[in-house]
């Protein structure tokens, strides 16, 4: 659909979309109004953004009608080259490149194989001027921009596409911090042989069992960090007690037993880590009915990401081999986490995590075992 909108009307436009990129909660949903104004605003019949990784540009947001076939197929499966004609020229080009047939410009070759027209690409460039994704809008039928689009499209592009590159800058360094956090949770399961895989498999239950539960983005990025760094304490406690092959005695159950404040205490020390990540490793030994440890809460006192996390960690521990026992049973394991709803665990925690019913693990048979922490 074509519009001729005032000046007026454009910075209202405006307006709206920076709105709506500063509340959106990832890069794929800060672009989808852009696309969408450029498939209401223009003649376009559809728009995509692309965004970098590595040598090629992925697709991460469509709106309207997008080409279909073989090659289409291959884009979405593989990506954009980064040598693509057009996204070289957008590697140089600080403003939209539009183009009204493409068949007869050099930069959009490749394109008229696909079904395009005529194309309105944006860049995303960060500060130091690098290429970061691209925004394109496309017509199937042959299109002669007017000015009043191509004025549209810059308009509308200058703020957001700056807006779009911080929020990518974000993602990635949100990305390198779990990748890093991940890597500390995964080296404590390298030392402990016993729990080896344990930070993964807890981290998907928990996550899992949030979104269920409705939890926020915000929310499950906190509690997807604090599942990672959960038993991080644990690099504090010497290997003899750690690994030690017969039954704890109660001094080094002691030690065991301050895992948590000593892996808050460490955590404490990142300053990106938000709260519910350290209430997390403070408190996911703690229990309903108070016999937790380290601050013995009881009930709503608990954070509930605590409350949430620690059923999944009992969950995957009772379904896990150790060398005193052997894997519980999916059904087993549910019941013994039923049996301690409302003394353990937070009975409608509980209730959600048998509806959510993870796949089980049939090779496992319930016998007893010694006390999980």
């Amino acid at each position: 659909m074509q519009n001729t909108l005032s000046r007026d009307e454009t910075a209202e436009v405006i307006l709206t979309l920076t709105r709506q990129v500063l509340a959106a909660p990832d890069v794929s949903s800060a672009v989808r109004p852009l696309l969408e104004a450029f498939v209401q605003r223009t003649a376009a019949d559809g728009g995509a953004f692309f965004q970098v990784d590595g040598s090629v540009f992925h697709a991460r947001a469509a709106q309207g009608d997008m080409p279909t076939g073989p090659a289409m197929e291959s884009i979405l499966t593989h990506g954009l080259p980064g040598d693509t004609p057009l996204l070289r020229a957008l590697t140089t080009s600080d403003a939209p490149i539009i183009v009204d047939d493409t068949s007869q410009s050099p930069e959009t070759a490749g394109f008229p194989a696909l079904g395009v027209a005529s194309l309105a690409a944006v860049p995303v460039l960060d500060r130091q001027g690098t290429l970061l994704g691209a925004f394109l809008a496309h017509t199937f039928a042959p299109h002669a921009w007017t000015e009043s689009e191509s004025t549209f499209v810059a308009a509308t592009t200058g703020t957001i596409t700056g807006l779009t590159a911080r929020l990518l800058a974000e993602e990635a360094a949100v990305a390198a911090r779990d990748g890093a956090l991940r890597a500390l949770g995964m080296a404590l399961d390298e030392r402990d042989r016993e729990t080896k895989g344990h930070t993964d498999r807890v981290t998907a239950l928990a996550l899992r069992l949030g979104r269920s539960l409705g939890l926020d983005e915000r929310t499950l990025t906190a509690l997807r960090w604090g599942a990672y760094l959960h038993d991080i304490g644990k690099v504090c406690i010497p290997d003899t007690v750690l690994r030690k092959p017969d039954q704890l005695d109660e001094t080094e159950w002691r030690l065991i037993r301050t895992h948590p404040v000593l892996g808050q205490s460490f955590c404490a020390q990142l300053p990106f880590l938000p709260d519910d990540s350290l209430a997390v490793i403070r408190h996911h030994h703690e229990q309903w009915d108070g016999n937790g440890y380290p601050d013995g809460l009881a009930g709503e006192a608990i954070p509930f990401v605590a409350r949430l996390f620690a059923v999944c960690d009992v969950y995957d521990a009772l379904t896990s081999e150790r060398w005193y026992k052997q894997a519980w049973t999916h059904g087993g394991a549910l019941a013994e986490l039923s049996s301690q709803a409302g003394r353990k665990f937070d009975p409608a925690i509980v209730v959600a995590f048998i509806e959510l019913a993870p796949a089980p693990f049939p090779n496992g048979r319930t016998v007893a075992g010694r006390h999980l922490t």
